[in-house]
């Protein structure tokens, strides 16, 4: 082997760390970094045409939970830019960060649903979802009335409600203490945040759909295609890690409304729920109304044996 001749002009590194060629490992690196971003801007160029291509700074940029708060600002004020000129509306875009002592929590009082599904358009409304094609985070079955089997409900019902031979299960995230979503995610676009609500990056997700198939409560969505909102209903007050407008290719989903909770304010579906069957709050208060529903109430939660620890109870009146 110490004969073999190497080919000419290629630099090659001895175990000290030094190159035979006179370049230093630090400059050969340098080198390489620059003609690999280089690299990578020409492999992307024929593909700009596309509209909803990232740019080659989205591709390299840092993962959401390792940027600065300068960096986010930039990165939101792009989405500002992006959203007047989609719209024709200055956007309210925000970042609240998580509160200390909280962790959210949701109750839904089985016995007293009536199955009108205002909630479910009043989610779509204020969280910015498709109208074509229709994403809807919130699934209303129709169950018979003694049984509680959730695989034989009616997902999609018409007539007048309430139906007296049937009741009503709404279905939506379950806000997982142990979600699986967050499991098999490739790149980490989805994670819990410190009150409990699991969120999505929507600039970082690939669109694999490895979280929609490990969920058990079939609570997310993918865009197939760009979602088609209406110029005069986009709600233009908006949170980067809940509702602001999503592009093909991306999973979204059930995030307790974000852009309103950490503020202060009920979900939509809660405030426009007709018969108060839901209750939303800080399970970690003991004198707020979701604990002592927890308390009190009998209470379970949907599959509790796929182990996922989930933070959306059910509860009867009794």
């Amino acid at each position: 082997m110490a004969d073999e001749k190497l080919p000419a002009g290629r630099p090659y590194f001895h175990p000290e760390g030094t190159e035979a060629s006179g370049i230093t490992r630090r400059e050969f690196l340098g080198v390489a970094a620059v003609g690999l971003a280089a690299a990578t801007a020409a492999a992307l160029s024929p593909l700009r045409q596309l509209a909803d291509f990232p740019t080659l700074e989205d591709w390299l940029r840092k993962h959401y939970t390792e940027l600065t708060p300068r960096d986010k600002e930039a990165i939101f004020e792009r989405i500002r830019a992006q959203v007047e000129k989609d719209y024709g509306v200055r956007p309210n875009l925000t970042d609240q960060p998580p509160l200390d002592g909280v962790m959210f929590a949701y109750a839904l009082n089985i016995g007293r649903c009536v199955g009108c599904r205002r909630c479910v358009y009043a989610c779509v409304n204020e969280n910015n979802q498709s109208r074509d094609p229709q994403i809807q985070y919130i699934r209303v079955l129709k169950m018979k009335k003694g049984s509680i089997d959730v695989e034989t409900a009616e997902h999609y019902y018409e007539g007048e409600v309430p139906d007296p031979d049937h009741y009503y299960m709404p279905v939506q995230c379950n806000q997982c203490r142990n979600p699986p979503c967050v499991k098999v995610c490739p790149v980490k676009a989805t994670w819990p945040e410190k009150d409990g609500v699991v969120v999505v990056d929507y600039n970082w997700c690939i669109g694999c759909r490895y979280c929609e198939a490990a969920c058990p409560y079939w609570a997310r969505r993918f865009n197939f295609k760009k979602p088609g909102l209406p110029k005069e209903e986009l709600n233009p007050n908006m949170g980067y890690l809940s509702n602001r407008p999503r592009e093909k290719g991306v999973m979204e989903k059930c995030h307790f409304c974000l852009q309103r909770t950490r503020a202060g304010r009920y979900p939509a579906c809660v405030e426009v729920c007709p018969t108060g069957s839901r209750k939303f709050g800080n399970i970690l208060d003991p004198d707020s109304e979701i604990s002592n529903i927890i308390r009190t109430k009998r209470v379970y939660v949907l599959k509790e044996e796929v182990g996922t620890n989930p933070k959306f109870y059910y509860y009867f009146n009794v």
